[in-house]
């Protein structure tokens, strides 16, 4: 049985074994976050870090200085559904003009598909935004999970896979990928201080996202090598 394990570790590949545990966490992750979301008063802990966001006593005055306020909703425009569409098009439209359709197509099914799971998820849940802060930007649809976190997951995670794969060496790679998980963190921090979502909204939109783009990453792989195999008469190549 221990070599049968050692086996299957040597034949899986690190980074698909990677992508397995985040989807594997990612659900978890959702699962617990969604009876959280589901009960009927606020957890401790969702309470307690959204006012830790505000002053003591003042649920209407976020912390830090004046200009911190303004820097949030800059940081939280990048996962809002305008610029997310701006940057995806123009992805596409440039995979179009270098000719790789599949992999334009691929970027669109990711980042489309993400948003149609966001919105499904919050029809489900059905949980109303938080009323413990005063909200510190105009926003109309539900709270779970966090569209802007979970689409600026997907969307920055999925440009940043395809963007190491054409860069030259590991630490140019490590680079935009830790740009790239930043970017989905800092945005998932910016709608909490900003008083539209719950800590666990966020979790979840994270959570969620992060499953997603590593699904749709794994998909795409296997249909890269099932195409390369056809093309090379059933022989195995690599990437």
């Amino acid at each position: 049985m221990k070599n049968a394990a050692n086996a299957l570790l040597n034949r899986v590949e690190f980074p698909v074994l990677l992508a397995g545990l985040v989807i594997a966490a990612g659900l978890w992750g959702l699962e617990e976050l969604i009876e959280v979301a589901r009960a009927a008063t606020p957890h401790a802990f969702d309470t307690e870090i959204l006012l830790a966001f505000r002053k003591a006593g003042q649920p209407d005055s976020p912390i830090g200085p004046p200009w911190l306020e303004g820097a949030m909703r800059d940081i939280t425009s990048l996962g809002s559904g305008s610029v997310v569409v701006l940057i995806v098009a123009a992805a596409i439209f440039y995979l179009l003009l270098i000719r790789r359709p599949a992999t334009a197509l691929f970027v669109f099914v990711a980042v489309a598909g993400g948003q149609v799971l966001s919105s499904l998820l919050k029809a489900g849940i059905d949980r109303p935004r938080p009323e413990l802060v005063s909200h510190l930007a105009n926003e109309t649809t539900l709270s779970f999970p966090s569209g802007h976190a979970m689409l600026s997951a997907v969307t920055y995670l999925t440009l940043g896979a395809l963007a190491a794969r054409f860069l030259p060496g590991r630490t140019t790679k490590i680079y935009v990928l830790s740009l790239a998980v930043l970017t989905t963190l800092l945005v998932g921090i910016s709608r909490v201080y900003l008083g539209v979502h719950w800590p666990s909204d966020v979790l979840a939109g994270w959570c969620a996202g992060f499953a997603w783009a590593m699904l749709c990453w794994l998909a795409a792989r296997a249909w890269q090598r099932w195409r390369a195999q056809r093309l090379n008469g059933g022989k195995e190549t690599g990437d």
